[in-house]
């Protein structure tokens, strides 16, 4: 792997880990797209491919700390004077059970998926058919956005356990992870900056827990040290810069418009992306 190459790969996913459209489905089909054309590997071995995509959602992730940090602030102490007072009924520390909650559902549901999910990375056509589904999902709930008129901030236990569920299935790379929560969340009544701040916070628990169980349970030392670091840091930084503005200006898009731009784009890519890795 080279400095372009992690270039590319972390403005990819920046751009599509918060834009509805699914991250880890377009990291699949630029790999897959470089081995086809350069008859390459996109990087030494499998687990730096996966190391490496671990580390570009790292990267997104501080873009959502620092983009939320007030916001994140106000949950923790919240939660610490609940915890202490025992007494949840303030909304911030509502909102931190119910990202807990959410997150413990999101677990159960992905972490049986993972070895499934790792395999695709090598069937680039079945993840263009999940990334059709997701723009089906996108379409779907853009269609009930339009008949619910009693659409609220409202998080709920109920909602917190479903959205979870739907971050869960996530771990199939084609099906966006924002995309289904803020889909899920628009399904249930919610409006579209309250489904996107829940989701994009939901995020948090779930890439720091694999950020820091997966190379102490996947990786052994002497990999680590003969990856190509110098690419690796380049690629979070990419994804960080990029990440933070596409949260910025998405927030501001989703306050004025709907999804159904980002449902065709699925449709397309995931179409093109079954046809000629099914064909070829």
């Amino acid at each position: 792997m080279n400095i372009i190459q992690a270039i590319l790969m972390g403005l990819i996913q920046g751009l599509t880990e918060f834009l509805p459209v699914s991250s880890s489905g377009h990291l699949v089909l630029t790999s897959n797209l470089y081995k086809y054309f350069t008859h390459h590997e996109f990087l030494i071995n499998s687990s730096e491919e996966v190391f490496f995509d671990m580390i570009l959602h790292v990267g997104t992730l501080f873009a959502v700390l620092l983009f939320f940090k007030d916001d994140i602030i106000k949950i923790v102490k919240s939660f610490i004077n609940a915890c202490i007072k025992r007494d949840f009924s303030q909304p911030e520390a509502k909102l931190s059970v119910f990202i807990i909650v959410g997150t413990i559902f999101t677990i159960m549901v992905a972490y049986p998926l993972k070895e499934f999910a790792e395999k695709l990375i090598n069937l680039p056509w079945v993840v263009g058919i999940f990334l059709f589904i997701t723009g089906c999902i996108l379409y779907i709930s853009e269609y009930i956005s339009g008949i619910k008129k009693d659409k609220n901030d409202k998080m709920d236990w109920g909602k917190s356990i479903l959205i979870g569920i739907a971050q869960g299935l996530a771990a199939l790379p084609g099906i966006s992870r924002s995309g289904s929560t803020i889909a899920t969340g628009i399904f249930l009544g919610l409006d579209r900056v309250t489904c996107a701040r829940y989701s994009f916070l939901l995020s948090i628990p779930i890439i720091v827990g694999a950020s820091i169980f997966y190379p102490i349970l996947e990786l052994q030392l002497n990999d680590i040290l003969n990856y190509n670091w110098l690419s690796i840091i380049v690629g979070f930084f990419v994804s960080f810069v990029s990440g933070y503005f596409c949260i910025k200006y998405f927030l501001q898009f989703l306050a004025k418009h709907s999804m159904k731009i980002f449902a065709y784009y699925c449709w397309i890519a995931g179409t093109a992306m079954f046809l000629f890795f099914k064909i070829v």
